[in-house]
């Protein structure tokens, strides 16, 4: 529209609830897809550690569904999911979240050193107290590597999501473009990026804090 500005800071204003709303439901179909793909390629890729035949092919079928279009695997689902319901966007963020996670669980897992598993084997320490002592702890830094990337791409595919009727801050960019309304465009481009911003940043933190060591690492490597 001629003369249109590019945000009208009054309807930002009368609008905070309705985009309050908005940017928990984004943050709620693109953040819980990514907790799932975790916890999902978890024991995968203890299972590829183990059976290493196994990785290539899971590998393979995950690249596969990560190379397809968002939006149609959106609308293949709604039959079996439904129109507009957290399910038809949430089933295929958490496939794309495993493609991306499943390779760094993989690395990080194999990372750790022979010598550190057989001296932990000596210490008594049995398979599982050594998982959760020795070799999720050395495999933190690639797991939040891989994290972060599942999580801004996660939050990035969401907005699609509008276009089958669940997508968050999408409704804002549909909105926009619809009635030729810049603004509700450029608050759903500042809250999504905003959104990617504070979940990169809190990831970064849980690494210092989960494993200060491999900051000291990067920088003694410089």
């Amino acid at each position: 529209m001629d003369g249109e500005p590019l945000v009208r800071w009054h309807w930002v204003g009368t609008h905070l609830g309705y985009l309050r709303g908005l940017l928990l439901d984004h943050a709620v179909i693109s953040l819980l897809p990514v907790l799932f793909g975790l916890l999902i390629a978890l024991p995968l890729g203890l299972l590829c550690v183990r059976f290493p035949r196994l990785y290539q092919p899971l590998a393979a079928v995950f690249n596969v569904i990560y190379a397809l279009p968002a939006l149609a695997v959106f609308v293949v689902l709604i039959p079996y999911t439904g129109l507009a319901t957290q399910a038809t966007v949430m089933i295929p963020l958490t496939c794309y979240s495993l493609a991306v996670l499943l390779p760094t669980t993989v690395d990080g897992l194999r990372s750790v050193p022979e010598p550190v598993r057989q001296a932990a084997t000596a210490l008594g320490y049995g398979p599982w107290r050594r998982l959760a002592a020795v070799e999720l702890p050395t495999a933190v830094p690639y797991l939040v590597a891989g994290l972060r990337v599942a999580a801004v791409s996660s939050i990035s595919l969401a907005s699609v999501g509008a276009l089958v009727g669940r997508g968050g801050l999408g409704y804002l960019f549909m909105d926009g473009f619809q009635r030729t309304f810049p603004t509700p465009i450029v608050a759903g481009i500042v809250l999504v990026t905003a959104l990617a911003l504070v979940t990169d940043a809190v990831l970064l933190l849980a690494r210092e804090l989960l494993a200060p060591w491999a900051r000291r690492e990067s920088v003694v490597g410089r």
